[in-house]
């Protein structure tokens, strides 16, 4: 599945029982976190307890998207889940730490890492196999 609102999209790239593991690409401002949270809700409404955001293409973040991921952090918090972040570039590392967002959200190198984090039953295959 993949949705974007041209600026954004949002691809799931693979999930199991408890955890599913999203590409996030483009733009995460005011202009698209409707269409974040809309693509987000949609996948969690599945009942995912982990959710790994591959960042490496996300180009711009600003208030409006780490708000953005705030909320995906509640929701996934009252889950007993967790938001992870994977292959973060440095202008959303940076806008973590000056705010102080970096002690909510495990940031890995690669997503084999931020899968690594989690236990071993709830971590998807990665990488995904291929389409049959």
């Amino acid at each position: 599945m993949s949705t974007g609102t041209g600026r954004l999209a949002v691809t799931v790239l693979t999930k199991c029982d408890a955890c599913a593991v999203l590409r996030v690409r483009g733009e995460l401002d005011h202009a698209s976190e409707e269409g974040f949270l809309s693509s987000t809700g949609v996948v969690l409404a599945d009942g995912y307890r982990y959710l790994v955001l591959d960042v490496a293409a996300l180009t711009f973040c600003d208030s409006r998207g780490l708000n953005c991921l705030l909320a995906l952090h509640w929701l996934l918090r009252r889950r007993e889940g967790a938001l992870l972040l994977a292959c973060a570039g440095r202008r959303l590392s940076d806008l973590l730490r000056h705010t102080g967002s970096d002690k909510l959200f495990p940031q890995h190198a690669t997503v084999s890492q931020a899968l690594a984090s989690l236990p071993a039953e709830h971590r998807p295959t990665w990488p995904p196999l291929p389409a049959a």
